[in-house]
């Protein structure tokens, strides 16, 4: 794509690329706080279960604790709750949830756990009886065959905190997320607004592609600032990564976004910090700190939307090249 086409594009979308966000300079206005998993309808845990507790439990404990120090903290911020009960919110309304409230950020907060441990001993033989030939010549045979036992213990040696954001796989599907919002938000008077403007052409998906880097950059930036937020309060820090498979609303929500695992809940000292109120509440301070730090990152980076425009046009013309 030439250069001058380029400009020509994003020239006309700009009133849209401005409604949906993509010139988006200002700081963080509305938060959204996920509780990882819930209550099924059954009345059965739907997240890992330690050895008296239950992530469930634990990740709304956190999240609650997290929203009246986010109040306090930030009192100009919005914050909205993915999961505000017990019971289980669907994957699909959570992301629908964050992306209606127009969230600048989503936290998910989850509690990680080990697979058990496989363990094989040998419990005692067999007597095994096979026979060779035919008639007279049918030769009996006994054998002793081994008989194992198998069996699992918990693995304990889990520890510490990790935050993750989506995996490189999924950009594609986050910037089909971003686009789809861009059109969600404006469905009633889009028509009226940006006549025959299209969410699904090429310019708009090379925009977003490239609004969704931006969110990978931010979302790793804030990463990095929660996992060092835990390791000043003596956390083990598994540090940033990128989730490889799952949580799928990390790349359906059009917005930064980043998964917080607040520890093991099979390691028996984990679990009992988890589940401290002393525990929960340094989790929450600490997950306040990194988010102040994060806002204090973007004021400091904020520009011109100017400046903004000329940004995504010379970003864009370096992808085409």
């Amino acid at each position: 794509m030439k250069k001058s086409t380029v400009k020509i594009a994003i020239t006309c979308f700009w009133p849209l690329l401005t409604a949906a966000g993509f010139t988006q300079i200002d700081p963080v206005k509305t938060v959204i706080i996920d509780a990882g998993h819930g209550i099924m309808p059954n009345g059965k845990y739907n997240g890992a279960k330690g050895s008296y507790s239950y992530e469930d439990e634990i990740c709304l404990a956190i999240a609650k604790k997290l929203v009246v120090l986010l109040h306090a903290a930030t009192p100009e911020i919005k914050v909205v709750e993915a999961r505000p009960t017990k019971y289980i919110v669907g994957l699909k309304e959570r992301a629908n949830i964050a992306n209606k409230a127009k969230g600048d950020l989503f936290i998910s907060i989850h509690v990680n756990a080990l697979p058990p441990l496989e363990h094989k001993e040998l419990a005692g033989y067999k007597k095994v009886i096979t026979y060779t030939g035919k008639g007279k010549k049918r030769i009996k045979h006994t054998t002793r065959m081994p008989e194992y036992r198998y069996y699992t213990t918990p693995n304990t040696s889990g520890k510490g905190t990790e935050t993750y954001i989506w995996g490189a796989q999924k950009n594609e599907d986050k910037a089909t997320a971003v686009r789809e919002n861009a059109a969600m938000l404006e469905e009633e008077n889009y028509t009226e607004k940006y006549g025959d403007l299209d969410v699904n052409s090429p310019e708009f998906i090379a925009l977003s592609l490239l609004k969704t880097k931006q969110y990978a950059q931010r979302s790793t930036v804030l990463a990095n600032m929660m996992e060092k937020e835990f390791s000043a309060i003596g956390r083990v820090s598994g540090g940033p990564r990128q989730r490889q498979v799952g949580i799928w609303v990390l790349q359906a929500t059009a917005m930064p976004s980043i998964l917080i695992e607040t520890g093991y809940i099979t390691n028996p000292e984990e679990e009992a910090y988890l589940n401290s109120e002393d525990g929960q509440q340094q989790i929450a301070q600490s997950i306040v700190k990194g988010l102040k730090n994060y806002i204090d990152y973007l004021t400091k980076k904020s520009i011109s939307p100017a400046a903004v425009k000329n940004s995504i046009i010379n970003d864009s013309i370096k992808s085409f090249k």
